[in-house]
């Protein structure tokens, strides 16, 4: 149902969800002009977002899970204006955003695999940074890994528990209305309810998993873990730079490894995705979590001598999946626009999916 606009009408926009989506959209749409509440049962350290490995990456992630090429083209477009708006930070020292150094290795040939090919010299078209490793480079790591080729370029990477309160607080300075409530049910039998009960002109869905309640049921949660390491300099060399090899999709073997500094003085291991687990509290005992742990370690010996961070040495969380990608779209049947399914490309899409949102909002109340 179409919403009056009058002479000089300032669109109120509500946002369910204080993610990194919720927040970052919310930001968005208040640069431009509109106003803006957030409701959310929980924000951060409580979220999901806090738990991401947040390295910005060009499609499709390490873990692998996003793979529908007309999704994959929309994100592309997304990380790039993410990338530029994490750059300018970086440089503005927002808390939290960094830009480094990530290299990325392969155990085969990429000239042999069409697919990382392409994305490598996609790349190395859009990215600061790009360099094909050499073979002195390659030497250095681990032979059991087996890794034969690779590539390092520039990428923000985020300490989440800055950045995320850095969002909050923006949200505060701008004078964005944050509101702790929990909403449950369809969204399209209370849209209207919702509107009208905070005089607002439309309703964007950044609810993360909670979307499943919400609206859709086919998502669903790619757990994952990070085991969190001191990276003061005092016990091994300082890492400056991230270091990944991807997931071997074809084995299905929890094979991924995950390094990348966090902040100024902690280092993060990874990975782990483990499909429709919803439990989250993994420690260092669970097979999983320590076979990664090691993982790392082999990769990385020097890790070997370094402290895990006593307070909290492993972060679980589950990653928003849907079956058929990342949803930016309105959806006229339940006069809602989406935002959700990142997966674990939340923070590297946040302010792309967050511009597109911003080109709905006048169809959305028009509609």
């Amino acid at each position: 149902m179409s919403r009056t606009r009058q002479r000089g009408f300032t669109p109120h926009a509500l946002i369910i969800g204080a993610g990194v989506s919720g927040l970052t959209t919310a930001l968005e749409l208040r640069e431009r002009g509109m106003r803006v509440t957030v409701l959310a049962e929980k924000f951060a350290p409580d979220i999901v977002s806090v738990v991401a490995g947040a390295l910005w990456e060009w499609p499709p992630a390490v873990c692998g899970y996003h793979s529908d090429q007309v999704s994959l083209e929309r994100s592309k477009e997304w990380c790039m204006v993410s990338f530029k708006r994490f750059r300018s930070m970086s440089e503005r020292t927002v808390p939290g955003v960094y830009l480094r150094t990530v290299n990325f290795y392969f155990r085969y040939p990429l000239e042999s695999d069409p697919v990382n090919l392409e994305k490598m010299n996609e790349i190395k078209e859009n990215i600061p940074g790009f360099d094909r490793l050499e073979a002195a480079d390659l030497a250095e790591i681990n032979p059991q890994y087996g890794v034969v080729d690779g590539y390092r370029h520039l990428a923000p990477m985020v300490d989440t528990d800055a950045y995320m309160r850095w969002l909050l607080s923006e949200t505060r300075r701008l004078r964005i209305a944050v509101e702790q409530r929990r909403i449950a049910g369809p969204l399209r039998e209370q849209r209207e309810a919702l509107l009208d009960e905070y005089d607002a002109d439309v309703l964007v869905c950044c609810a993360g998993l909670g979307t499943a309640e919400l609206a859709e049921s086919e998502m669903y949660p790619l757990r994952g873990a990070l085991v969190r390491v001191k990276n003061d300099g005092t016990r091994f060399p300082k890492v400056t730079e991230a270091h990944c090899i991807s997931q071997s999709p074809e084995t299905g073997r929890q094979d991924m490894v995950f390094i990348v500094p966090r902040g100024d003085d902690m280092l993060v291991l990874g990975g782990l995705t483990e499909p429709d687990e919803w439990e989250t509290g993994l420690g260092l005992d669970y097979p999983p979590v320590r076979e990664m742990y090691e993982r790392c370690l082999a990769f990385m010996p020097a890790l070997a001598d370094g402290e895990i961070d006593p307070d909290e040495p492993v972060r679980s969380g589950l990653r928003p999946f849907r079956r058929a990608n990342v949803c930016v779209e309105y959806s006229a049947e339940d006069g809602v626009i989406y935002n959700y399914g990142h997966g674990g490309s939340g923070v590297t899409l946040s302010w792309g999916c967050a511009e597109e949102v911003a080109g709905l909002v006048d169809p959305a109340i028009t509609a």
